[in-house]
Protein backbone atom coordinates (compact mmCIF):
# COMPACT_ATOMS: atom_id res chain seq x y z
CA UNK A 1 0.00 0.00 0.00
CA UNK A 2 2.76 2.38 0.77
CA UNK A 3 4.27 1.45 -2.57
CA UNK A 4 1.47 2.34 -4.39
CA UNK A 5 1.15 5.46 -2.61
CA UNK A 6 4.40 6.34 -3.11
CA UNK A 7 4.01 5.30 -6.83
CA UNK A 8 1.02 8.43 -6.79
CA UNK A 9 3.35 11.01 -5.53
CA UNK A 10 5.96 10.18 -8.25
CA UNK A 11 3.53 10.60 -11.10
CA UNK A 12 2.53 14.26 -9.97
CA UNK A 13 6.48 14.95 -9.57
CA UNK A 14 7.15 14.72 -13.32
CA UNK A 15 5.64 17.91 -15.20
CA UNK A 16 4.58 16.08 -18.58
CA UNK A 17 3.05 12.78 -16.83
CA UNK A 18 1.13 15.21 -14.36
CA UNK A 19 -0.33 17.56 -16.84
CA UNK A 20 -1.11 14.86 -18.96
CA UNK A 21 -3.37 13.20 -15.96
CA UNK A 22 -4.89 16.43 -15.12
CA UNK A 23 -5.92 16.68 -19.07
CA UNK A 24 -7.56 12.83 -18.79
CA UNK A 25 -9.59 13.77 -15.38
CA UNK A 26 -10.55 17.40 -17.02
CA UNK A 27 -11.79 15.93 -20.26
CA UNK A 28 -13.71 13.41 -17.43
CA UNK A 29 -15.21 16.03 -16.15
CA UNK A 30 -16.50 17.56 -19.66
CA UNK A 31 -17.83 14.22 -20.62
CA UNK A 32 -19.51 13.91 -17.48
CA UNK A 33 -21.04 17.25 -17.57
CA UNK A 34 -22.42 17.44 -20.76
CA UNK A 35 -23.95 13.61 -19.63
CA UNK A 36 -26.96 15.52 -17.28
CA UNK A 37 -28.05 17.93 -20.41
CA UNK A 38 -31.22 16.26 -21.44
CA UNK A 39 -32.95 16.41 -25.38
CA UNK A 40 -35.67 18.99 -25.84
CA UNK A 41 -39.12 18.08 -25.47
CA UNK A 42 -38.31 15.23 -22.78
CA UNK A 43 -40.43 13.91 -19.75
CA UNK A 44 -37.69 12.56 -18.15
CA UNK A 45 -39.42 10.83 -15.27
CA UNK A 46 -41.99 8.71 -18.00
CA UNK A 47 -38.65 7.40 -19.79
CA UNK A 48 -37.00 6.92 -16.22
CA UNK A 49 -40.44 4.56 -15.77
CA UNK A 50 -40.04 2.96 -18.96
CA UNK A 51 -36.78 2.41 -18.85
CA UNK A 52 -36.34 0.58 -15.40
CA UNK A 53 -37.77 -2.54 -17.07
CA UNK A 54 -35.25 -2.52 -20.12
CA UNK A 55 -32.52 -2.46 -17.98
CA UNK A 56 -31.50 -6.19 -19.11
CA UNK A 57 -32.41 -5.43 -22.59
CA UNK A 58 -30.16 -3.94 -26.36
CA UNK A 59 -30.97 -0.76 -24.95
CA UNK A 60 -29.55 -1.52 -21.22
CA UNK A 61 -26.33 -2.77 -22.77
CA UNK A 62 -26.20 0.48 -25.14
CA UNK A 63 -26.68 2.65 -21.68
CA UNK A 64 -23.93 0.57 -20.58
CA UNK A 65 -21.38 2.48 -23.27
CA UNK A 66 -23.23 5.41 -23.44
CA UNK A 67 -22.62 5.94 -19.42
CA UNK A 68 -26.32 6.08 -18.33
CA UNK A 69 -26.99 9.00 -21.35
CA UNK A 70 -29.29 6.72 -22.82
CA UNK A 71 -31.57 6.41 -19.70
CA UNK A 72 -31.76 9.79 -19.23
CA UNK A 73 -31.39 11.01 -22.99
CA UNK A 74 -29.22 13.48 -22.91
CA UNK A 75 -27.40 15.36 -25.80
CA UNK A 76 -24.86 12.03 -25.65
CA UNK A 77 -27.42 9.38 -25.79
CA UNK A 78 -25.63 7.76 -28.76
CA UNK A 79 -22.01 8.10 -26.88
CA UNK A 80 -19.17 7.16 -28.97
CA UNK A 81 -20.15 4.13 -30.83
CA UNK A 82 -21.25 5.53 -34.01
CA UNK A 83 -17.45 6.78 -34.43
CA UNK A 84 -16.21 3.08 -33.20
CA UNK A 85 -18.41 1.49 -35.82
CA UNK A 86 -17.12 3.70 -38.77
CA UNK A 87 -14.05 2.58 -37.30
CA UNK A 88 -15.17 -1.14 -38.20
CA UNK A 89 -15.91 -0.21 -41.53
CA UNK A 90 -13.03 2.05 -42.42
CA UNK A 91 -11.09 -0.78 -41.43
CA UNK A 92 -12.87 -3.50 -43.44
CA UNK A 93 -13.39 -1.30 -46.49
CA UNK A 94 -9.16 -0.82 -46.51
CA UNK A 95 -8.55 -4.28 -46.20
CA UNK A 96 -10.52 -5.02 -50.09
CA UNK A 97 -10.22 -1.40 -51.60
CA UNK A 98 -6.73 -0.54 -53.26
CA UNK A 99 -7.38 3.33 -52.93
CA UNK A 100 -7.44 3.09 -49.11
CA UNK A 101 -4.66 0.85 -48.79
CA UNK A 102 -2.86 3.08 -51.18
CA UNK A 103 -3.49 5.45 -48.18
CA UNK A 104 -2.42 3.49 -45.80
CA UNK A 105 1.13 2.88 -46.90
CA UNK A 106 1.34 7.03 -47.26
CA UNK A 107 2.85 7.32 -43.96
CA UNK A 108 1.13 10.03 -41.47
CA UNK A 109 -0.67 11.80 -44.39
CA UNK A 110 -2.83 8.72 -45.79
CA UNK A 111 -3.55 7.73 -42.10
CA UNK A 112 -4.87 11.76 -41.77
CA UNK A 113 -7.09 10.87 -44.27
CA UNK A 114 -8.31 8.10 -43.53
CA UNK A 115 -9.51 9.41 -40.25
CA UNK A 116 -11.15 11.99 -41.94
CA UNK A 117 -13.38 9.42 -43.59
CA UNK A 118 -13.88 7.94 -40.48
CA UNK A 119 -15.23 11.46 -38.97
CA UNK A 120 -17.72 11.85 -42.03
CA UNK A 121 -18.82 8.41 -42.27
CA UNK A 122 -19.32 8.32 -38.04
CA UNK A 123 -21.36 11.42 -38.89
CA UNK A 124 -23.67 9.63 -41.59
CA UNK A 125 -23.89 7.00 -38.87
CA UNK A 126 -24.86 9.20 -36.09
CA UNK A 127 -27.52 11.06 -37.92
CA UNK A 128 -29.13 7.58 -38.79
CA UNK A 129 -29.09 6.15 -35.18
CA UNK A 130 -30.33 9.70 -33.96
CA UNK A 131 -33.78 9.50 -36.16
CA UNK A 132 -33.98 6.08 -35.25
CA UNK A 133 -33.77 7.42 -31.49
CA UNK A 134 -36.01 10.21 -32.39
CA UNK A 135 -38.74 7.40 -33.65
CA UNK A 136 -38.25 4.92 -30.37
CA UNK A 137 -38.83 7.91 -27.88
CA UNK A 138 -42.29 9.35 -29.93
CA UNK A 139 -43.72 5.39 -29.50
CA UNK A 140 -43.35 5.51 -26.03
CA UNK A 141 -45.83 5.62 -23.77
CA UNK A 142 -45.42 3.79 -20.03
CA UNK A 143 -48.35 4.31 -18.37
CA UNK A 144 -50.11 6.18 -20.75
CA UNK A 145 -47.79 8.83 -20.65
CA UNK A 146 -46.03 10.06 -23.48
CA UNK A 147 -42.41 10.61 -23.52
CA UNK A 148 -41.92 12.93 -25.58
CA UNK A 149 -44.27 16.20 -25.43
CA UNK A 150 -44.94 17.52 -28.60
CA UNK A 151 -44.05 14.19 -31.58
CA UNK A 152 -43.72 15.07 -34.73
CA UNK A 153 -41.33 16.16 -37.69
CA UNK A 154 -39.44 19.04 -35.72
CA UNK A 155 -38.67 16.78 -32.49
CA UNK A 156 -36.76 14.22 -35.09
CA UNK A 157 -34.95 17.07 -36.68
CA UNK A 158 -33.88 18.60 -33.03
CA UNK A 159 -33.10 15.02 -32.02
CA UNK A 160 -30.89 14.50 -34.92
CA UNK A 161 -29.66 17.55 -34.57
CA UNK A 162 -28.41 17.38 -31.09
CA UNK A 163 -27.22 13.83 -30.76
CA UNK A 164 -25.64 14.12 -34.02
CA UNK A 165 -23.84 17.23 -32.60
CA UNK A 166 -23.18 15.52 -28.91
CA UNK A 167 -21.10 12.38 -30.88
CA UNK A 168 -19.11 14.61 -32.85
CA UNK A 169 -17.85 16.34 -29.40
CA UNK A 170 -17.61 13.23 -27.71
CA UNK A 171 -15.18 11.60 -31.03
CA UNK A 172 -13.18 15.31 -30.13
CA UNK A 173 -12.70 14.57 -26.53
CA UNK A 174 -11.63 11.06 -27.35
CA UNK A 175 -8.98 12.33 -29.91
CA UNK A 176 -8.28 14.91 -27.58
CA UNK A 177 -7.41 12.70 -24.45
CA UNK A 178 -5.47 10.46 -27.29
CA UNK A 179 -2.96 13.78 -28.59
CA UNK A 180 -2.84 14.95 -24.98
CA UNK A 181 -4.13 12.62 -22.08
CA UNK A 182 -2.98 9.02 -20.97
CA UNK A 183 -4.25 6.49 -22.67
CA UNK A 184 -6.58 5.59 -25.69
CA UNK A 185 -9.16 8.04 -26.24
CA UNK A 186 -11.96 6.30 -27.86
CA UNK A 187 -11.11 3.23 -24.85
CA UNK A 188 -11.17 5.73 -21.77
CA UNK A 189 -14.70 6.96 -22.47
CA UNK A 190 -16.00 4.03 -22.67
CA UNK A 191 -14.06 3.08 -19.73
CA UNK A 192 -15.86 6.54 -17.67
CA UNK A 193 -19.32 5.27 -18.93
CA UNK A 194 -18.79 1.59 -17.80
CA UNK A 195 -17.68 3.06 -14.25
CA UNK A 196 -19.79 5.90 -13.97
CA UNK A 197 -22.90 3.36 -13.04
CA UNK A 198 -21.06 1.41 -10.37
CA UNK A 199 -22.77 3.56 -7.33
CA UNK A 200 -25.94 3.46 -8.83
CA UNK A 201 -26.02 -0.11 -9.00
CA UNK A 202 -24.28 -0.54 -5.52
CA UNK A 203 -26.70 1.61 -4.57
CA UNK A 204 -29.45 -0.63 -5.83
CA UNK A 205 -28.43 -3.58 -4.32
CA UNK A 206 -28.05 -2.45 -0.72
CA UNK A 207 -31.28 -1.20 -1.24
CA UNK A 208 -33.39 -4.81 -1.87
CA UNK A 209 -30.53 -6.07 0.12
CA UNK A 210 -32.19 -4.24 3.58
CA UNK A 211 -35.85 -5.03 1.56
CA UNK A 212 -34.92 -8.55 1.96
CA UNK A 213 -35.90 -9.13 -1.85
CA UNK A 214 -32.54 -10.32 -2.64
CA UNK A 215 -30.90 -12.91 0.36
CA UNK A 216 -26.94 -11.81 1.03
CA UNK A 217 -25.51 -15.37 -0.52
CA UNK A 218 -26.91 -14.39 -4.12
CA UNK A 219 -24.90 -11.23 -3.65
CA UNK A 220 -21.91 -12.83 -2.14
CA UNK A 221 -21.94 -15.60 -5.22
CA UNK A 222 -22.19 -12.42 -7.63
CA UNK A 223 -18.96 -10.51 -6.07
CA UNK A 224 -16.69 -13.80 -5.76
CA UNK A 225 -17.65 -14.69 -8.86
CA UNK A 226 -16.54 -11.27 -10.33
CA UNK A 227 -13.85 -11.47 -8.35
CA UNK A 228 -12.56 -14.85 -10.02
CA UNK A 229 -13.70 -13.52 -14.04
CA UNK A 230 -11.39 -10.27 -12.87
CA UNK A 231 -8.50 -12.02 -11.76
CA UNK A 232 -8.53 -14.60 -15.09
CA UNK A 233 -9.02 -11.91 -17.24
CA UNK A 234 -5.74 -10.20 -16.10
CA UNK A 235 -3.93 -13.05 -16.47
CA UNK A 236 -5.08 -13.88 -19.65
CA UNK A 237 -4.26 -10.32 -20.54
CA UNK A 238 -0.97 -10.29 -19.40
CA UNK A 239 0.05 -13.51 -20.64
CA UNK A 240 2.62 -14.04 -23.45
CA UNK A 241 4.38 -16.53 -25.46
CA UNK A 242 7.96 -15.65 -26.22
CA UNK A 243 10.04 -16.89 -29.23
CA UNK A 244 13.65 -16.82 -28.89
CA UNK A 245 15.86 -14.47 -31.32
CA UNK A 246 19.77 -15.10 -31.42
CA UNK A 247 21.55 -12.29 -33.47
CA UNK A 248 24.70 -13.35 -35.50
CA UNK A 249 27.99 -11.64 -34.21
CA UNK A 250 29.36 -9.46 -36.61
CA UNK A 251 33.31 -8.62 -36.72
CA UNK A 252 33.97 -5.30 -37.29
CA UNK A 253 38.18 -4.10 -37.31
CA UNK A 254 38.41 -4.69 -33.31
CA UNK A 255 35.36 -4.67 -32.30
CA UNK A 256 32.28 -7.31 -32.17
CA UNK A 257 29.00 -6.32 -32.32
CA UNK A 258 25.60 -8.51 -32.14
CA UNK A 259 25.87 -12.00 -30.63
CA UNK A 260 23.05 -11.48 -27.89
CA UNK A 261 19.70 -13.03 -27.12
CA UNK A 262 16.56 -12.00 -27.20
CA UNK A 263 12.64 -12.82 -27.69
CA UNK A 264 10.01 -11.64 -29.45
CA UNK A 265 7.36 -10.93 -27.35
CA UNK A 266 3.83 -12.16 -28.86
CA UNK A 267 0.71 -11.52 -26.30
CA UNK A 268 -2.49 -14.36 -26.26
CA UNK A 269 -4.77 -11.34 -26.82
CA UNK A 270 -2.34 -8.65 -28.83
CA UNK A 271 -5.52 -7.02 -30.34
CA UNK A 272 -6.68 -5.82 -26.64
CA UNK A 273 -10.13 -4.72 -26.22
CA UNK A 274 -10.68 -3.99 -29.62
CA UNK A 275 -12.61 -6.96 -30.83
CA UNK A 276 -14.97 -6.89 -27.45
CA UNK A 277 -15.86 -3.19 -28.45
CA UNK A 278 -16.08 -3.71 -32.45
CA UNK A 279 -18.61 -6.78 -31.50
CA UNK A 280 -20.54 -5.43 -29.58
CA UNK A 281 -20.61 -2.38 -31.92
CA UNK A 282 -21.90 -4.57 -35.13
CA UNK A 283 -24.34 -6.85 -32.78
CA UNK A 284 -25.98 -3.27 -31.37
CA UNK A 285 -26.72 -1.95 -34.99
CA UNK A 286 -29.43 -4.62 -36.20
CA UNK A 287 -31.32 -3.97 -33.43
CA UNK A 288 -30.88 0.21 -33.81
CA UNK A 289 -32.16 -0.20 -37.41
CA UNK A 290 -35.57 -1.93 -35.79
CA UNK A 291 -36.28 1.01 -34.25
CA UNK A 292 -37.48 2.63 -37.02
CA UNK A 293 -39.78 0.22 -37.52
CA UNK A 294 -41.62 -0.04 -33.86
CA UNK A 295 -45.02 -1.69 -34.12
CA UNK A 296 -43.46 -3.53 -37.21
CA UNK A 297 -44.35 -7.56 -36.42
CA UNK A 298 -40.98 -8.35 -38.05
CA UNK A 299 -38.99 -5.92 -36.33
CA UNK A 300 -40.15 -6.44 -32.84
CA UNK A 301 -40.16 -10.68 -33.53
CA UNK A 302 -35.95 -9.73 -34.48
CA UNK A 303 -35.33 -7.36 -31.30
CA UNK A 304 -36.93 -10.23 -28.96
CA UNK A 305 -34.90 -13.16 -31.29
CA UNK A 306 -31.30 -10.95 -30.07
CA UNK A 307 -32.65 -10.47 -26.79
CA UNK A 308 -29.47 -10.28 -24.44
CA UNK A 309 -29.22 -14.11 -23.16
CA UNK A 310 -30.89 -15.49 -25.52
CA UNK A 311 -29.01 -18.28 -28.04
CA UNK A 312 -28.97 -16.48 -31.08
CA UNK A 313 -27.42 -13.18 -29.00
CA UNK A 314 -24.71 -15.29 -27.23
CA UNK A 315 -23.49 -17.76 -30.49
CA UNK A 316 -23.70 -14.39 -32.83
CA UNK A 317 -21.54 -12.33 -30.06
CA UNK A 318 -19.01 -14.90 -29.68
CA UNK A 319 -18.63 -15.32 -33.38
CA UNK A 320 -17.91 -11.63 -33.80
CA UNK A 321 -15.25 -11.29 -30.87
CA UNK A 322 -13.38 -14.52 -32.36
CA UNK A 323 -13.64 -12.93 -36.07
CA UNK A 324 -12.69 -9.53 -34.70
CA UNK A 325 -9.60 -10.91 -32.64
CA UNK A 326 -8.28 -12.69 -35.76
CA UNK A 327 -8.99 -9.72 -38.02
CA UNK A 328 -7.25 -6.70 -35.58
CA UNK A 329 -4.67 -9.13 -34.88
CA UNK A 330 -3.72 -8.92 -38.55
CA UNK A 331 -3.41 -5.37 -38.70
CA UNK A 332 -0.88 -5.23 -35.77
CA UNK A 333 1.50 -7.83 -36.18
CA UNK A 334 2.43 -8.57 -39.44
CA UNK A 335 4.60 -11.38 -39.60
CA UNK A 336 6.26 -10.38 -42.68
CA UNK A 337 7.60 -7.24 -41.21
CA UNK A 338 9.23 -8.71 -38.42
CA UNK A 339 11.01 -11.72 -40.61
CA UNK A 340 12.13 -8.97 -42.63
CA UNK A 341 13.36 -6.66 -39.50
CA UNK A 342 15.25 -9.98 -38.23
CA UNK A 343 17.02 -10.93 -41.32
CA UNK A 344 17.62 -6.95 -41.68
CA UNK A 345 19.88 -7.18 -38.33
CA UNK A 346 21.13 -10.32 -38.54
CA UNK A 347 18.83 -11.94 -36.24
CA UNK A 348 17.03 -15.44 -36.52
CA UNK A 349 15.00 -17.89 -34.76
CA UNK A 350 16.95 -21.09 -33.70
CA UNK A 351 16.52 -23.70 -36.07
CA UNK A 352 14.48 -21.52 -38.46
CA UNK A 353 15.41 -20.05 -41.76
CA UNK A 354 15.76 -16.35 -42.04
CA UNK A 355 12.77 -15.21 -44.38
CA UNK A 356 10.03 -17.02 -45.43
CA UNK A 357 10.67 -19.80 -43.09
CA UNK A 358 10.85 -17.39 -39.94
CA UNK A 359 7.38 -15.61 -41.23
CA UNK A 360 5.39 -18.92 -41.37
CA UNK A 361 6.91 -20.21 -38.23
CA UNK A 362 5.41 -16.40 -36.93
CA UNK A 363 2.46 -16.97 -38.28
CA UNK A 364 1.55 -20.08 -37.15
CA UNK A 365 2.00 -19.23 -33.52
CA UNK A 366 0.02 -16.18 -33.69
CA UNK A 367 -2.99 -18.03 -34.91
CA UNK A 368 -2.44 -20.55 -32.02
CA UNK A 369 -1.65 -18.29 -29.54
CA UNK A 370 -4.97 -15.90 -30.28
CA UNK A 371 -7.44 -18.45 -31.06
CA UNK A 372 -7.72 -19.80 -27.52
CA UNK A 373 -7.34 -16.25 -26.25
CA UNK A 374 -10.32 -15.25 -28.82
CA UNK A 375 -12.22 -18.35 -27.19
CA UNK A 376 -11.61 -17.39 -23.78
CA UNK A 377 -12.72 -13.71 -24.29
CA UNK A 378 -15.94 -14.62 -26.01
CA UNK A 379 -16.76 -16.97 -23.00
CA UNK A 380 -15.93 -14.31 -20.40
CA UNK A 381 -17.84 -11.72 -22.69
CA UNK A 382 -21.10 -14.25 -23.04
CA UNK A 383 -21.20 -16.19 -19.19
CA UNK A 384 -22.10 -13.05 -16.89
CA UNK A 385 -25.12 -12.70 -18.56
CA UNK A 386 -26.34 -16.62 -17.28
CA UNK A 387 -25.04 -15.81 -14.00
CA UNK A 388 -26.82 -12.08 -13.15
CA UNK A 389 -29.81 -13.93 -14.41
CA UNK A 390 -29.60 -17.20 -12.10
CA UNK A 391 -28.27 -15.33 -9.18
CA UNK A 392 -31.07 -12.41 -9.80
CA UNK A 393 -29.53 -9.67 -8.46
CA UNK A 394 -30.05 -6.58 -9.97
CA UNK A 395 -26.38 -5.52 -11.32
CA UNK A 396 -25.06 -5.32 -15.10
CA UNK A 397 -21.42 -6.17 -14.62
CA UNK A 398 -21.70 -8.19 -18.21
CA UNK A 399 -18.18 -9.72 -18.93
CA UNK A 400 -18.20 -7.01 -22.07
CA UNK A 401 -17.61 -4.34 -19.35
CA UNK A 402 -14.97 -6.45 -17.10
CA UNK A 403 -13.22 -7.22 -20.11
CA UNK A 404 -13.33 -3.64 -21.51
CA UNK A 405 -12.55 -2.13 -17.64
CA UNK A 406 -9.50 -4.54 -17.27
CA UNK A 407 -8.08 -3.99 -20.71
CA UNK A 408 -8.31 -0.30 -20.91
CA UNK A 409 -7.15 -0.05 -17.19
CA UNK A 410 -3.71 -1.84 -17.85
CA UNK A 411 -3.21 -0.30 -20.76
CA UNK A 412 -3.17 2.65 -18.68
CA UNK A 413 -0.80 1.48 -16.12
CA UNK A 414 1.43 0.43 -18.60
CA UNK A 415 1.56 3.80 -20.31
CA UNK A 416 2.33 5.31 -16.91
CA UNK A 417 5.15 2.45 -15.83
CA UNK A 418 6.67 3.35 -19.12
CA UNK A 419 7.29 7.59 -17.87
CA UNK A 420 7.88 6.46 -14.54
CA UNK A 421 10.79 4.10 -15.48
CA UNK A 422 11.75 6.59 -18.14
CA UNK A 423 12.67 9.02 -15.45
CA UNK A 424 14.09 6.72 -13.46
CA UNK A 425 11.25 6.26 -11.37
CA UNK A 426 9.56 2.15 -10.39
CA UNK A 427 5.83 2.00 -11.16
CA UNK A 428 2.80 0.36 -9.56
CA UNK A 429 3.66 -2.99 -11.03
CA UNK A 430 7.37 -2.67 -9.88
CA UNK A 431 8.88 -4.71 -6.78
CA UNK A 432 11.54 -2.97 -4.36
CA UNK A 433 12.33 0.36 -3.70
CA UNK A 434 11.80 4.14 -5.22
CA UNK A 435 14.81 5.21 -6.56
CA UNK A 436 14.86 9.12 -6.82
CA UNK A 437 16.05 11.19 -9.56
CA UNK A 438 19.92 12.66 -8.86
Amino acid sequence: MDRIITTIQNIFKIPDLRKKLLFTLFIFFIYRLGGHIPLPGIDIAALTAWFAGQAKGILGLYDIFAGGNVSRATIFALGIMPYISASIIMQLLSAVLPLLQKLQHEGEEGRKKITQYTRYMTILLAVVQGYAISILLEGLAPGGVHVVVNPGLPFRLITVLTLTAGTVFVMWLGEKITEHGIGNGISMIILVGIIARTPNDAINITRQLFAGTIGITAVAFVIIIFILITAAVVLVTQAQRRIPVQYAKVVRGRKIYGGQSTYIPLNVNAAGVIPIIFAQSIIMLPTTLAGFFRGNAFSDWFVGFMGIGGAPYSILYGLLVVFFAFFYTSIVINPQDIADNMRKYGGFIPGKRPGRQTKEYIDKVISRITLPGAIFYALIAISPVYIINFSRVPVWFGGTSVLITVGVILETVAQIESHLTMRNYEGFLKKGKIKGRR
